[in-house]
C-alpha cells in the first residue's frame, strides 16, 4: 500500500491594510496605557517610568511586529518613509491610526484611574510632556532634548533593522526597547520624554494646562530628530536595498498598503531584515526586459502550456522591421503565414 503524499495547506498570506492599521492602533493604546499609566502611579518614578515604556515597546513590536512593522509612533513612520522603508501613503494612514490609538489609550487610562484609588483627576499630569512644571529646561532646551532623542532613536531603529544586519533580526524589538527606556532615563527630567506625537497627543487634552500649551514641541521635535535620522542614516551607510515606490524624496503615489501591491515592511521587528522592503525598482525605472520567446520555424514555444503555438499568435514588436524579421526575439509579423512546425512535432 502506497502512502498519500503529504500536501502543505498553510499559505504565507500578507496581512491587508485593515489588519496592518489595526495593529499600529492596538500597539500604540498599549504603549500610552501601560507607559503613561506607570508614570501616574509611581508618581513620575524615572525607572519604573523608562523600563515600562521600553518594556511595552518590546511586547508590541513582537506581538505585532510581524503584521504592520511595529512602529507605534509618527516619527518612526516618517523616518522610515525618508530612509526609503515604506512609501508616503502608509506613513500617513500609520500616523493616523497611532493618534487614534494613542487617544483612546488616554481615554481608557483616565477612566481606569478616576474609577480606581489612585490620587488623579481630570486636569492633572496623565503621564504627559511640558517643559514647565513638569521639568526644568525651557522651550529652547526642550526642543533640542527632543530632536536630539528622537534622532537617536531612529538611528537604533533604522540600524538594527537594517537588511544587512541579519546577526541580530530577533534581538532587535529588544534592542530598540532599551534605547527608548535609556532616553526616558535621559529626558524625563526635562521634558517628561516623548520622542512620540501620539504619546503626547494621546494624553495632552486629559492632562490640560502646561500639556496641551507645550504640545506643539512635541509634535514637531519627534519629528525633525526623525527627518534627520531618515535622511543621514542612508547616506552615511548606504541602502540594503532599493528604496520603496512613493518614499524617500519621492513624494507621488506609488506606494500602498495593499499586500497585492507592495511586500509588507518585512513582518515586523523580529523578522530576519525587519524594516526592509523586499527587492523592488526604484521609483520610475523601467521594468526589467521580459525573457526573449524561443521561436523557430514560425512556431514558438509557451512555456506555461508547454506546447508549441503559432508565432503570428503573439503581438509584434513596434521595431520587429520588415516581414520575416524576428527583431529581439519577437514573433514574425501577422502578415507572415508561415505555419511550419518545427521539427520533431
Amino acid at each position: 500500500m502506497t502512502q498519500e503524499p503529504v500536501v502543505d495547506q498553510t499559505t504565507d498570506t500578507p496581512p491587508t491594510t485593515v489588519q496592518k492599521l489595526l495593529a499600529e492602533l492596538l500597539g500604540t493604546f498599549v504603549l500610552v496605557f501601560i507607559g503613561c499609566g506607570t508614570a501616574v502611579i509611581s508618581g513620575g518614578d524615572l525607572v519604573a517610568t523608562g523600563l515600562s515604556f521600553g518594556i511595552a515597546i518590546v511586547i508590541m513590536v513582537y506581538s505585532f511586529g510581524r503584521i504592520s512593522g511595529g512602529h507605534f509612533n509618527p516619527a518612526v513612520s516618517v523616518g522610515a518613509a525618508l530612509a526609503g522603508r515604506i512609501s508616503w501613503k502608509d506613513a500617513g494612514l500609520y500616523s493616523a491610526v497611532q493618534t487614534l490609538g494613542a487617544l483612546i489609550g488616554g481615554f481608557v487610562l483616565a477612566i481606569t484611574l478616576l474609577a480606581s484609588d489612585a490620587p488623579w483627576e481630570f486636569g492633572d499630569p496623565l503621564g504627559s510632556n511640558g517643559f514647565g512644571e513638569l521639568g526644568a529646561a525651557d522651550w529652547a532646551g526642550a526642543l533640542i532634548i527632543e530632536v536630539v532623542l528622537t534622532f537617536i532613536f531612529l538611528l537604533v531603529i533604522l540600524s538594527v533593522t537594517d537588511d544587512r544586519n541579519r546577526a541580530i533580526a530577533a534581538q532587535a524589538p529588544l534592542a530598540i526597547g532599551l534605547a527608548l527606556a535609556a532616553i526616558h532615563f535621559v529626558g524625563i527630567g526635562a521634558t517628561g520624554t516623548s520622542v512620540n506625537p501620539a504619546r503626547s497627543i494621546g494624553v495632552a487634552f486629559y492632562s490640560g494646562g502646561d500639556a496641551i500649551q507645550d504640545l506643539w514641541l512635541f509634535i514637531i521635535a519627534p519629528l525633525v530628530g526623525a527627518v534627520i535620522a531618515g535622511l543621514i542614516y542612508p547616506l552615511t551607510f548606504g541602502r540594503d536595498k532599493d528604496p520603496v515606490p512613493g518614499s524617500g524624496l519621492n513624494f507621488g503615489s506609488g506606494g500602498s498598503s495593499d499586500p497585492g501591491f507592495t511586500q509588507q515592511w518585512n513582518q515586523g521587528y523580529g523578522q530576519p531584515g525587519f524594516g526592509q522592503q523586499q527587492p523592488h525598482q526604484d521609483f520610475g525605472q523601467q521594468p526589467p526586459a521580459q525573457e526573449q520567446p524561443i521561436i523557430q520555424d514560425g512556431w514558438q514555444w509557451d512555456p506555461a502550456t508547454q506546447q508549441w503555438i503559432p508565432a503570428q499568435q503573439q503581438p509584434v514588436a513596434p521595431d520587429a522591421g520588415q516581414p520575416g524579421q524576428q527583431a529581439g526575439g519577437w514573433a514574425p509579423p501577422a502578415g507572415d503565414q508561415t505555419q511550419v512546425r518545427p521539427p520533431g512535432q
